[in-house]
């Protein structure tokens, strides 16, 4: 069975449009399952009913034409109650409803399951024989199996708009939504241009060769011609970004250098392999290294290897490049986006960015975050392929994609654009005025960096400090680690652009889906692995080196502030600080005379939360980090599209949690405060306030947001509404008696706009 259906699905996944899609699996499972009928009915959404639109046994002039309600026969039932029907005379059924059209009074036995896709019912695949029999257990997990199949196949007709004739004026279905991952926020509205990747590496054969010289000569120019591109594509990004940021580029030289793939290439070449078979061969095992790894920061470097094979492959076969244009709010679509791809569009054009593949931590998530371009990843159900020049809109929001929307969506989004454009000039006036409630109670607000460049949109916002400043990025974009003094450099140029204003930086925190290329860690399970505080601990030498360099880089200033992550206990607690105070006492010995800085603690694992009174007296400060204490809270990995929609930092037991870490951290006379996305969300900022955070810290870009909406409202109205929230036990529910509750105050301009758009 296992066999058959492999086959099944390689021939469809080939079909060149959903109507041979459907015959095929019409045709296929009959043949397979033995039985004389197969059909497949959709779920025409206009009419709401169930359309026969492929049969392999009933009379075929009836496609298109019988249809039937979700109350009413056989495949109504299977349709509303989403799971398989199985009939030994269907007739017998009070549910079964004759259709003189389709000839089949001949057949008793039926059996039907449900086609879903993310669970929505999209139709009913049907089988039915003449004679009366039960199918037996592997026949029906075996339809149901091709029904899982054929939701796939669907789900991708919609995307592409193929669908046709369902509707009586032969509309179809045109809008899909597919959920991926949120890589920068923002929403766009465009049109898509698919990047195809410009030369298959996998097909290229082994080939012996006579002229080596030549070869290696001929792979040599290849390689020149590639480091030249990422030279000028870099040079083409000077104006959109920061040297620090386009540092990116210098990864992928460094990867063409001859200490690296090109002496690697060159090698086997050497061994009598003609230039393409060579360059497979390298690229390749790299490749596979890479994806054979959990780490998903290091299967992001598989894409980047695989994105400069094929770039030299290209150069190899003197086949340059796709012959790509660059219309008006072009959104870039590919399988694996590289950071070359946005520096092949020119300035101006592009609006967001697509991904099959990759994550939030991404090479290319990272620069479309630098460049404020809205970007979804993990988009694993894209059709991407087959999507070029048709509509889309990226909700950078929510992860999510719309293909082929309708003008209604089109147009609620186009207005959300022209919003969020309007209203960032707008709250540019309040950059230099505080954040205060209208009752007086003072927020201060911080901003989340790790690139130098989120120092000047943090200070054009109004930032009153750095509540999280990530020291990892350095040294994600290293191929080593950095020594004391490049560390000591970076984090004093942090230090004296905010000074006097505090720095808060935290300590090595990879792990997870941060890694280090070159320091890699294979888990099966990485984000309750071997991550934060508990490598640093293991590693005391990488630590005290940090830790050093922060100390040093603060001489003069003295606006840093030291931040633990992933803190479980008191243990580890105790064993950082001993680290600390070493660290600080080997400085002073080198004669640079600076104050002990406070030293705060991450809550971000549940187990924190139940000890903040433990952990708070030991230290000057605690601060939650929402993303992964939500994360952890509700067993969500928010890096899976399939399970997305389960991260909810408005779920009852985050703000618990939350609520319970301020009034304990308070008990012992320590400020708490907060950082992640939930702290940039304008809406929730509000509870946060109500809750007695001390600080929020954001992305630089939802900082004057924050602001506005705060200053808009009184502490007292904010505790209020903190009150009836607790009592709702449902995220959804919270959600909207939030939003409705702010717009009845008239302040919904500055809530999460896509969630009204969505509403």
């Amino acid at each position: 069975m296992l066999n058959t259906l492999r086959k099944i699905v390689q021939e469809v996944n080939s079909a060149k449009d959903l109507k041979a899609a459907l015959t095929i699996i019409v045709q296929r499972v009959r043949e397979s399952m033995g039985s004389q009928v197969c059909s497949v009915y959709l779920l025409d959404p206009e009419t709401n009913r169930f359309v026969l639109m492929a049969t392999e046994g009933l009379n075929k002039r009836s496609i298109g034409k019988v249809s039937m309600a979700p109350n009413e026969g056989l495949v109504g039932l299977v349709g509303t109650r989403e799971e398989p029907l199985n009939l030994e005379n269907a007739a017998d059924h009070p549910r079964y409803r004759y259709f003189a059209e389709t000839g089949e009074e001949r057949y008793a036995s039926f059996l039907g399951a449900p086609i879903i896709h993310h669970r929505r019912v999209m139709g009913v695949l049907v089988v039915q024989q003449k004679e009366r029999r039960q199918f037996d257990e592997g026949e029906e997990a075996f339809l149901v199996t091709m029904s899982a199949q054929l939701a796939g196949v669907i789900a991708h007709a919609e995307a592409t708009g193929s669908i046709r004739g369902l509707g009586k004026q032969g509309k179809g279905i045109q809008e899909t939504r597919f959920v991926g991952v949120p890589g920068a926020p923002g929403a766009a509205v465009g049109k898509a241009v698919v990047v195809l990747p410009p030369a298959d590496l996998e097909v290229v054969p082994d080939k012996p060769v006579d002229d080596i010289d030549a070869e290696v000569e001929r792979f040599k120019q290849a390689l020149e011609s590639v480091r030249a591109d990422m030279r000028s594509l870099s040079s083409k990004l000077a104006s959109q970004l920061r040297p620090e940021e386009r540092a990116l580029f210098d990864v992928y030289l460094m990867m063409l250098d001859d200490a690296s793939i090109g002496l690697e290439v060159k090698r086997v070449i050497r061994g009598g392999q003609w230039a393409q078979g060579a360059l497979r061969q390298v690229v390749m095992e790299h490749v596979k290294r890479f994806e054979l790894m959990d780490d998903a920061y290091l299967r992001e470097r598989a894409s980047d290897v695989k994105d400069l094979g094929r770039r030299l492959l290209a150069y190899l076969q003197e086949e340059r490049k796709q012959n790509l244009v660059y219309q008006d709010n072009t959104i870039l679509v590919s399988e694996e986006l590289s950071p070359a791809m946005l520096g092949e569009v020119p300035e101006g054009k592009l609006v967001g960015l697509v991904s099959v593949l990759g994550s939030g931590n991404s090479h290319v998530a990272i620069l479309a975050r630098a460049m404020g371009i809205p970007t979804v990843m993990g988009l694993v159900d894209l059709p991407y392929s087959k999507m070029d020049g048709i509509d889309l809109i990226v909700d950078g929001y929510h992860g999510e994609v719309f293909t082929n929307p309708s003008d209604v969506l089109r147009q609620q989004y186009a207005e959300l654009v022209e919003e969020e454009r309007q209203l960032s000039q707008g709250l540019d006036a309040l950059r230099l005025l505080p954040c205060e409630t209208l009752d007086g109670r003072r927020m201060p607000l911080w901003v989340n960096t790790g690139l130098l460049a989120d120092v000047t949109r943090a200070q054009e916002r109004g930032a009153e400090g750095v509540g999280l400043y990530r020291t990892e990025v350095p040294f994600m974009i290293n191929e080593r680690f950095p020594s004391e003094k490049e560390q000591l450099s970076i984090y004093r140029e942090q230090l004296a652009a905010f000074h006097p204003l505090p720095v808060t930086m935290r300590t090595l925190d990879i792990g997870g889906d941060k890694s280090l290329s070159y320091f890699p860690i294979k888990e099966d399970n990485p984000f309750l692995g071997w991550r934060g505080i508990r490598v640093t601990l293991d590693h005391p030498e990488i630590f005290l080196v940090q830790v050093r360099a922060m100390l040093k880089a603060s001489e003069g200033l003295n606006n840093l502030r030291i931040l633990l992550p992933m803190i479980s206990g008191v243990q580890e607690l105790e064993e950082s600080l001993h680290l600390i105070h070493r660290a600080w006492g080997e400085v002073r010995d080198e004669g640079v005379d600076i104050p002990m800085p406070p030293v705060g603690v991450m809550i971000e694992i549940p187990a924190a939360v139940y000890q903040t009174r433990e952990l708070a007296r030991q230290v000057d400060f605690v601060s939650v980090g929402s993303n992964d204490l939500t994360q952890y809270l509700l067993a969500v990995d928010r890096n899976n599209p399939r399970v997305a929609d389960l991260y909810d930092y408005l779920h009852p037991a985050v703000l618990q949690a939350l609520k319970r870490v301020v009034e304990d951290a308070h008990a012992e006379g320590k400020p708490a405060s907060i950082c992640g996305e939930m702290a940039g969300d304008p809406a929730a900022a509000v509870l946060l306030l109500a809750m007695g955070f001390d600080s929020l810290s954001m992305n630089a870009t939802n900082l004057p947001k924050v602001k506005w909406l705060l200053r808009q409202v009184t502490l007292s109205k904010a505790r209020e509404l903190l009150d009836q929230l607790l009592t709702i036990d449902h995220p959804q529910v919270i959600h909207s008696a939030l939003n409705l509750a702010l717009r009845n105050l008239g302040l919904g301009r500055v809530i999460n706009p896509a969630a009204i758009v969505q509403a």
